[in-house]
């Protein structure tokens, strides 16, 4: 397997490459930069004609794509809760994804050694993803928090108006 897999130069690094030099790599970057790591690990099970890779790498590859097809979902959100449950997706297709590296490592389809970035990668987005959607629901919960302090605040001056 070639070093592509791994890291590829055409695509902003997971690990280390900066978003204006301050700011670390945005999610949508991040996902999106993982899907073209997928389709170079499924390209290259295919080159390895065993069965077996191919159908795990088909999995892995639909669940990666689909992280990033969600974050860009999320961002059209038509609220916060929409926000929150696309981004819940595609969290979960990223744990799916952890657990297809790992079959593939520990059925030793690809050498786990090569499979190790990939799986760090994908621990990373899972945490990620993790905070955003809890940041946002707290941030929910504020909100909420406020507008019912208002909705009382309003309540008392209907009642001290009558």
């Amino acid at each position: 397997m070639s070093d592509e897999l791994r890291s590829n130069a055409s695509a902003p690094s997971i690990q280390t490459k900066t978003v204006n030099r301050t700011q670390p790599l945005r999610i949508r970057e991040r996902s999106f930069g993982y899907a073209l790591r997928a389709i170079k690990l499924y390209r290259y099970l295919l080159k390895q004609r065993d069965g077996v890779g191919w159908i795990l790498g088909k999995q892995y590859l639909r669940a990666a794509c689909s992280i990033g097809a969600n974050v860009e979902e999320a961002q059209a959100g038509e609220s916060r809760a929409d926000f929150i449950h696309k981004l819940g997706i595609a969290q979960k297709e990223a744990r799916e994804c952890r657990y297809w590296l790992r079959l593939l490592a520990e059925s030793e389809t690809v050498p786990s050694g090569r499979l190790g970035p990939l799986i760090q990668a994908t621990e990373e987005i899972i945490r990620i993803l993790s905070s955003i959607i809890l940041t946002t629901k707290r941030r929910r919960a504020g909100d909420g928090a406020e507008n019912a302090a208002s909705g009382a605040d309003r309540s008392k001056l209907r009642t001290q108006n009558s």
